[in-house]
C-alpha cells in the first residue's frame, strides 16, 4: 500500500517509527565504527531518555490539553526506584541487560502509581491551576528524594526520613543516603534498550491515540463540555493519561540514572521539566517526530557550544528564541511544507514503482 493511499494518522506513524528505525541504525554503526566522537557517543542514552521524556509529556500536554509542570517529579520516582531495584538485584539477578530491563519496569510502576495519586486530587483542576499544582507536587518529589534513606540487609528493606535510622545489620548496605543520593551505581544502560524504550513508547502513544480511550481523551481537549454531555467520563480519560505519561516517564528516569554513577535528587528539579515542556512546544503540540527531533537537538546543542565557554547558555538561548519564531513564521512554514509534500510525492512514486516491480515479477 502507497503512502498515498495510507491515512493521514497511519503515514504520520508509519514515518515516525521509520525516522527512528533509520536514526538508530546510522547512529550504532557510526558508534561501532568509531564515527562518533566520545562526546556524542556518551550522549546517546541521556538522548534517549530525553526523547522518551518529551513524547510522554507530549501525551499529556499535546493530546490530553493539559500543562503539567512536574514531569521530572515523575522522572526521578523511576530513576531513584529503578536504580534501587538494580543495586537490590546485583546479587541474584547477574544479567546487566535483563536487571536493566526490570529497573525500567519496576521505575514504570512506581511512576505510575505516584501518577494515579497525584491525579486524584490534580486532575479535577483545569489549566493555569493544574500547572501550578504539578509544579508543586513536583518540587515535593524532590525534596522527598532529597531526604528519604533506603537500606537493604538480610532482614529486608528499611526507609527512613530526614535522618538516617535504617539500623542496617553488618553486610547491609544503604543504598539512598538523603541528599547524598545513590552513588556506586553500576553503570548498565545502552544505547540499544534506549532505542527499544522509545519505540515502545511510541507505540504505546500511538495506539493509544488511535483507539476509541484516545479519541475521548482528545474530545475533553477540544471541548470538555461537550464530551461530558455525550457521556465521556472526564476523570476516567483525563487519569489514563495522566498515568500513562508518568509510568513511561519514570521509565525514562530509570534508563537515565543507570548511565551514571551517582544519582541525586537535584537533577530533577523544575529546570528539568520546563526544558521538556521546551522539547514539546517547540516539536509541536501532539506531534511526536516533531519532539523526537526537538529532544534530540536541544540535548546535544548545549554541548556543542561548550566552545563559547561562559556565554555557551546564552548562546542557547538565543538559538532557542530564533528557532521558536522561525518555526512559528507563516510563510517559513509554508516553505517547510512545500518540501515536505516533495518528498512525500518521491516516496509515494518509489512505492507505486515498488509495487509494480513486485507485480510484474509474481
Amino acid at each position: 500500500m502507497g503512502l498515498k493511499k495510507m491515512s493521514k494518522t497511519t503515514r504520520t506513524t508509519f514515518i515516525t517509527y521509520g525516522f527512528v528505525a533509520v536514526a538508530f541504525i546510522v547512529l550504532q554503526v557510526l558508534n561501532g565504527t568509531g564515527g562518533l566522537s566520545p562526546l556524542l557517543s556518551g550522549m546517546l542514552v541521556p538522548i534517549c531518555a530525553w526523547v522518551v521524556m518529551a513524547i510522554s509529556l507530549n501525551l499529556t500536554v499535546g493530546i490530553l490539553g493539559e500543562l503539567s509542570l512536574g514531569h521530572a517529579g515523575f522522572m526521578s520516582v523511576g530513576a531513584f526506584m529503578g536504580t534501587t531495584a538494580a543495586i537490590s538485584l546485583q546479587q541474584s539477578v547477574e544479567s546487566a541487560p535483563l536487571r536493566l530491563a526490570i529497573a525500567i519496569v519496576v521505575g514504570a510502576i512506581f511512576a505510575a502509581v505516584v501518577g494515579f495519586l497525584i491525579g486524584i486530587p490534580v486532575l479535577r483542576l483545569n489549566g493555569d491551576y493544574l500547572a501550578i499544582v504539578t509544579l508543586a507536587f513536583g518540587e515535593i518529589i524532590k525534596s522527598i528524594f532529597t531526604n528519604l534513606y533506603v537500606g537493604i540487609d538480610e532482614r529486608g528493606f528499611h526507609v527512613s526520613l530526614l535522618k538516617d535510622r535504617t539500623d542496617l545489620l553488618p553486610g547491609g548496605k544503604l543504598i539512598i543516603a538523603g541528599p547524598m543520593g545513590i552513588g556506586g551505581v553500576q553503570r548498565i544502560s545502552n544505547f540499544i534498550t534506549g532505542f527499544v524504550l522509545i519505540m515502545v513508547c511510541l507505540i504505546i502513544i500511538f495506539n493509544l491515540v488511535n483507539s476509541r480511550a484516545g479519541r475521548a481523551i482528545m474530545a475533553l481537549r477540544d471541548n470538555r463540555i461537550a464530551a461530558e454531555s455525550i457521556g465521556i467520563s472526564v476523570t476516567k480519560y483525563k487519569m489514563m493519561a495522566f498515568v500513562t505519561s508518568a509510568a513511561m516517564a519514570g521509565g525514562a528516569g530509570a534508563l537515565f540514572a543507570l548511565n551514571y554513577s551517582t544519582v541525586v535528587a537535584n537533577k530533577f528539579d523544575f529546570n528539568n521539566s520546563i526544558l521538556v515542556l521546551v522539547f514539546v512546544v517547540l516539536g509541536g503540540l501532539g506531534n511526536m517526530l516533531g519532539s523526537i527531533i526537538a529532544a534530540a537537538a536541544l540535548t546535544i546543542l548545549p554541548e556543542a557550544l561548550r566552545q563559547f565557554s561562559d556565554y555557551r547558555m546564552l548562546v542557547y538561548a538565543i538559538v532557542l528564541i530564533l528557532v521558536m519564531l522561525v518555526t512559528n513564521n507563516p510563510q517559513i512554514k509554508s516553505v517547510f511544507n512545500k518540501v515536505i509534500d516533495a518528498v512525500k510525492k518521491v516516496f509515494g512514486k518509489f512505492f507505486s514503482k515498488a509495487k509494480k516491480t513486485t507485480k510484474e515479477e509474481v
